[in-house]
């Protein structure tokens, strides 16, 4: 159960109502008060012939034509009619339900002027799993959300019924879903339509959603590196505590501090310490960069991540409709706070990360399939080269060469990319903070498919390594306490438990490689036993981004 008070929602909050946690409103009387006296006063300052933005105004650059009093609750009807317009790809069940957690929440605010039961009814359709139809498209992030946030509320107050429910496995018209919800259509009153819609809440809830996997992708990535690193006879003195303090960046110390505990007891690690040198014979004296540099550019990867995340929280917990009332002075304020700008930038932000992670893997697995590189591996990591005719995982590393610059194009800016001449040059600065947060969507889920990938390639190597250390095909003995548990989940996942004494792959055609791969993303996707394996290092990764909110 998550309690919404108007603040304090984290990312972790908001991916749990996503995925399917009730919600309960806060008994906090001030805050329940301070949300009738916003009303009221929006009453009363109507009721004084106040000029008021979107109540006694049309909207927009039509904001200069006055609005009569006996027409002011049709023109909220209209401010959510006007935007049933969109077309193509839905949002997922999860990104409504955060998108509501997150209208509800800001409506909490107390600045918004609207009754208690409209933020009482997006609590109903949460708990009772009513998921109204929202589309991806059609909002540039100023004047918020409009089209997918009017979704919502036309469908929260039963508006019409050509707006869509899914409800318990049924796609009902809003008025039926009403119905089954025990609800009657509603009255929107004066100001309530433009508080339902005129917010940020549909782009931050889908950068919420990817925020939360993304924090999954990263935790993967890291601990991959450590797979790496033990697969490829890496020395541990690049993440010596002494080198990172004298280069004391917040994420590089933080790394290096994660990789020591990795690879800590790992029998395929090299020590560079004084008495026990561990220097291949006529091999380099030291790593190359993607292994010896890993703290430092990792380093920048979790800062950045970590300030998109807090750029998203604060945004989720913000007042962020116009116009806003004082409940205390009564004071009507004409604002911007609908541009979502910082939800915009963060997401950028985070794509740019994710294709900065995803770069630096595909580069220790080309590492890992060249023999050049990989101290006496069997090239592209075949299983049994005495076949002949076997070529281990070159589609598999062509299918990652692939995947690695789609989510590098994918860290593109969006934010930069606004028209000026939007509605009538009123809106001739905006966010696009729903494209932008569509993209970092489809840029983790290309990121967990290339982890997917990425996984397959270093328990074969893993397997590969034991072989020629150990002359074993199980590396688990050989590998860091801290690595085996993520090992043998992947392992089960792509073919299964170890049975035999052979690599995942052996040869080519003892099977497709497809099947393993998918086994592994769904597994990945669902939450399931490879993430669970490294649930330290994901809670590591919360913890630093939460560290500077």
């Amino acid at each position: 159960m998550v309690t919404i008070s108007g603040e304090g929602l984290s990312i972790d909050d908001i991916a749990a109502v996503a995925r399917g946690a009730k919600v309960e409103i806060t008994k906090d009387r001030a805050v329940l008060d301070r949300v009738e006296r916003s009303r009221q006063k929006m009453a009363d300052a109507i009721a004084a012939g106040q000029q008021v933005y979107g109540v006694t105004t049309l909207y927009g650059a039509m904001a200069d034509r006055r609005v009569p009093p006996e027409r002011m609750r049709e023109l909220q009807r209209i401010a959510l009619w006007h935007h049933k317009a969109a077309t193509g790809p839905r949002l997922t069940e999860e990104e409504v339900r955060a998108a509501m957690l997150l209208r509800a929440n800001t409506l909490l605010k107390g600045a918004s002027s609207v009754r208690v039961e409209l933020i009482e009814r997006l609590a109903t359709f949460l708990n009772q799993g009513a998921s109204p139809h929202v589309y991806q498209r059609g909002s540039i992030g100023a004047s918020g959300d409009l089209g997918q946030l009017s979704y919502i509320g036309a469908s929260i107050v039963g508006l019409d019924p050509a707006f869509l429910v899914d409800y318990k496995g049924e796609t009902l018209d809003c008025v039926s879903a009403l119905k089954k919800l025990g609800l009657k259509p509603l009255e929107l009153e004066p100001k309530e339509g433009l508080a339902l819609n005129n917010g940020t809440a549909a782009s931050t809830a889908v950068a919420a959603n990817a925020m939360a996997r993304a924090y999954d992708v990263f935790a993967l990535g890291l601990a991959l590196h450590a797979l790496f690193a033990q697969t490829l006879l890496a020395t541990s003195q690049s993440f010596d505590e002494i080198i990172h303090r004298w280069k004391p960046h917040p994420g590089q110390i933080w790394i290096a501090a994660q990789m020591r505990g990795l690879i800590a007891g790992s029998k395929l690690i090299r020590s560079e310490a004084a008495g026990d040198r561990g220097h291949r014979a006529g091999a380099l004296v030291q790593d190359r960069y993607a292994l010896r540099c890993l703290p430092q550019y990792m380093g920048p990867i979790i800062d950045g991540i970590a300030m998109s995340a807090r750029q998203v929280e604060v945004e989720a917990n913000s007042a962020n409709d116009n116009p806003l009332n004082d409940p205390d002075t009564g004071e009507v304020y004409h604002t911007g706070n609908f541009l979502a700008q910082y939800t915009a930038v963060a997401m950028d932000q985070l794509r740019y990360h994710l294709g900065m992670l995803v770069k630096h893997l595909d580069v220790q697995i080309a590492m890992l399939v060249s023999p050049e590189f990989n101290h006496g591996l069997p090239p592209s990591l075949v299983g049994n080269p005495d076949h002949g005719l076997n070529i281990g995982l070159k589609s598999l590393q062509v299918g990652c060469n692939a995947l690695a610059p789609l989510v590098g194009f994918y860290g593109g800016s969006m934010a930069d990319r606004y028209p000026t001449h939007a509605e009538q040059y009123n809106q001739n600065i905006n966010s696009q903070a729903m494209n932008s947060a569509n993209i970092a969507r489809d840029s983790v889920e290309a990121c967990e498919h290339f982890m997917a990938n990425a996984l397959l390639f270093a328990i074969q190597g893993a397997e590969l390594r034991a072989k020629a250390v150990a002359d074993t095909h199980d590396p688990s003995p050989l590998l860091s306490a801290q690595t085996r548990g993520l090992y043998q989940a992947t392992r089960t996942a792509a073919v299964g438990p170890r049975a035999g004494d052979r690599p995942v792959i052996w040869d080519d055609t003892d099977g497709f490689i497809q099947p393993k791969v998918e086994g592994i993303l769904s597994d990945i996707r669902s939450r399931g036993a490879i993430l669970t394996s490294i649930e330290p290092l994901r809670g590591a990764v919360r913890a630093f981004a939460a560290e500077g909110r």
